[in-house]
């Protein structure tokens, strides 16, 4: 068992009165999880390549997952920004040499890749695997994960086009990663000894003390079309620490749920479904606003029944190449409800 799966179990162990002794004081509360459970939950692959999953994927099968699952939030070559940052560009052949990417330190390149950052090509793998695609994460197979990291690799032409990928040979793909070299812990501010320069930073910080300011206020902040599309942020933070969120539904938070409209439950499945990560209501993101989508289909009578069906299988060339990704997790009901909502105007209450 992994590291990650260690700490998880202890959690549960301590958190959930799974233990012998929590049973015998709680009873009826919890129970042991099952193998089939921890199975689930050891999922993770460590920098050593610990929990990798048997497999293999060639770039060229890779590239049609990619277009499939992909390309309709990173783009066709994941270089498009549309959704979310590139996955490819920034990094040169010498970097994949030197192990380090120079235009992190000159700044050449337009904006940071994830191939420029990351440094251990086990952390994509993990993170492929587990979070990915965004609508339906933890759906790929791992070949397809071979597959795709592949197609990913051969972009930023860290293999050839003929490139078939697997965990026997990924060890040796990392002495080819572009940022391989980037990350040290030899700067002495990991907690604890053993580490890097055994505890000594390589840096020294003066305070000026001078001009200082009387409050400060820490704060962080998400681009308008993106603060709601995961529901009311305020009301998904633990309830203890400093940290409350950002009230971003349509409640205020710390409010108890109070009956909504059918209008507003719909808006907020929309959200929750991700639906808003890419269609505004009068704008375009990725695919086309709710106001065109209402324009088009118009005095249309089954307009309602072929657009539930397509929200549910997904597709591509009515609105431009960039595909929609299916939506298997919607009942009939939610689409048909979802489509009815944005076909009279996407109104909030």
């Amino acid at each position: 068992m992994s590291r990650f799966s260690e700490s998880l179990l202890v959690l549960a162990l301590a958190g959930l009165s799974l233990s012998a002794q929590a049973f015998d004081a709680y009873k009826g509360l919890g129970r042991p999880a099952t193998p089939a459970e921890l199975k689930a939950w050891d999922i993770d692959v460590r920098p050593d390549f610990k929990g990798l999953p048997k497999g293999s994927g060639s770039v060229d099968q890779g590239s049609e997952v990619f277009e499939a699952r992909c390309a309709s939030c990173h783009g066709s070559f994941g270089e498009s920004n549309e959704v979310f940052t590139p996955l490819v560009g920034g990094t040169t052949r010498e970097d994949i040499k030197t192990g380090h990417v120079k235009s992190l330190v000159d700044g050449s390149a337009p904006q940071r890749t994830t191939l420029m950052k990351v440094a251990t090509i086990s952390t994509l793998f993990d993170y492929i695997q587990r979070a990915m695609p965004w609508t339906e994460p933890k759906s790929l197979k791992p070949d397809e994960v071979y597959g795709i990291l592949a197609y990913l690799l051969n972009l930023a032409e860290v293999v050839p086009a003929d490139f078939v990928l697997s965990d026997q040979n990924m060890a040796e793909v990392q002495k080819l990663m572009p940022n391989r070299n980037g990350m040290t812990t030899d700067h002495g501010m990991w907690p604890g000894k053993g580490m890097g320069n055994g505890g000594k930073p390589d840096v020294k910080g003066v305070a000026c003390m001078r001009n200082c300011k009387s409050q400060v206020q820490l704060v962080s902040s998400l681009p308008d079309y993106a603060a709601d599309a995961h529901g009311n942020l305020a009301e998904q933070n633990r309830e203890i620490g400093p940290a409350r969120g950002k009230v971003t539904g349509n409640r205020e938070a710390g409010k108890a749920a109070e009956p909504i409209s059918e209008n507003a439950r719909v808006q907020q499945l929309a959200h929750s479904t991700g639906c808003m990560a890419c269609h505004g209501v009068n704008s375009k993101i990725v695919g086309p606003g709710y106001n065109e989508v209402q324009a088009r289909y118009k005095g249309q009578t089954d307009a309602e029944t072929k657009l539930a069906q397509k929200v549910k299988a997904g597709g591509a060339g009515v609105w431009g190449s960039v595909p929609m990704p299916p939506h298997p997790q919607l009942s009939d009901a939610d689409a048909a409800a979802l489509v009815k909502w944005i076909l009279s105007g996407a109104p909030a209450k």
